[in-house]
């Protein structure tokens, strides 16, 4: 049997029971797959992090990312939420206003920069470690309609279709008429199941550009029941892979672009992601997803 600690904080938030719950490992150390599994499970928060020494010394930290049900190969909260929790315990040291760390998952090394404010984590951005990248043609608006519980007219078309997009994790983004629409959505198991299961479509990204609070730009929700997430309350992965949905459809062609997306508050736990994107010659060059966390709880499990 042996003892580790960990740390719970929520992310995308700076108060507490808001944002995304996140579980962290600081030393995971002797843990097998198998084990960090059974843990994530046991937690059966939206992910849980374990992080080990990094393969290449060069590098801060690797990451083990764990939703109940499967291992991710990249994931923003956990990415941010776990820089901040190492930061405040210490395990990053703090340099200046702002600390460049690298993590290293499975989806290749992931630069964070962490900020700080009187010498105290306050949030963290990471930069997407793969640039977007646009799936297949999507299925009929009637199929996707139906898979949230939704009637085709609810969804916004022409300009705005719904596309699958990834930056290591493919989403499938779902623009809908406004915030009424997307609070009655609800997936549609056995349709999901039947027409999306599988494939680039079937974590579910709706979103309606009629938020509720005055700074943000639009409002979103998550479904991921394929990775046993029945609604996520804020997904980074999901909002680095937005910024190419939406930084293609901007008009210009350089720039730094940025969005501010609420998320969570259907389920009580509002979120707020920034997201940011430089475009240079039409193209996405840079993505980044960040915001402030909080810590919440600390103990030890023995296993």
């Amino acid at each position: 049997m042996a003892k580790y600690k960990f740390y719970t904080t929520d992310v995308f938030t700076n108060i507490i029971f808001g944002g995304n719950p996140l579980a962290v490992f600081p030393d995971a150390r002797g843990m097998s797959s198998e084990l960090m599994q059974k843990i994530a499970k046991e937690f059966n928060l939206s992910e849980t992090t374990f992080v080990f020494p990094p393969e290449n010394p060069k590098n801060t930290k690797q990451l083990r990312i764990f939703t109940p049900g499967t291992e991710l190969p990249f994931a923003g909260h956990p990415t941010v939420g776990t820089a901040y929790v190492l930061a405040s315990i210490g395990d990053i040291t703090l340099k200046n206003e702002t600390t460049e760390i690298v993590f290293e998952e499975k989806v290749g090394p992931v630069g964070v920069s962490i900020h700080s404010q009187d010498g105290k984590p306050k949030s963290a951005y990471l930069t997407a470690a793969q640039l977007p990248k646009f799936g297949p043609s999507p299925p009929e608006p009637s199929i996707i309609a139906s898979a949230l519980s939704l009637d085709k007219e609810d969804l916004l078309l022409g300009d705005w279709n719904p596309e699958a997009v990834s930056c290591g994790v493919p989403f499938f983004f779902i623009p809908v008429r406004d915030r009424k629409t997307l609070g009655k959505a609800a997936v549609n198991l056995e349709y999901w199941k039947k027409h999306l299961q599988s494939s680039w479509f079937e974590h579910l990204y709706i979103f309606c550009f009629d938020p509720e609070y005055s700074q943000a730009n639009l409002r979103s929700r998550m479904f991921a029941p394929a990775m046993g997430i029945q609604e996520d309350p804020a997904t980074g992965a999901a909002a680095s892979a937005l910024a190419g949905y939406l930084g293609i459809r901007e008009s210009a062609s350089h720039g730094e672009l940025q969005w501010i997306v609420e998320q969570g508050i259907e389920m009580g736990r509002p979120s707020i992601l920034y997201v940011q994107a430089h475009k240079a010659n039409g193209r996405i060059e840079t993505v980044r997803v960040g915001g402030e966390s909080v810590m919440v709880s600390e103990g030890t499990i023995e296993v």
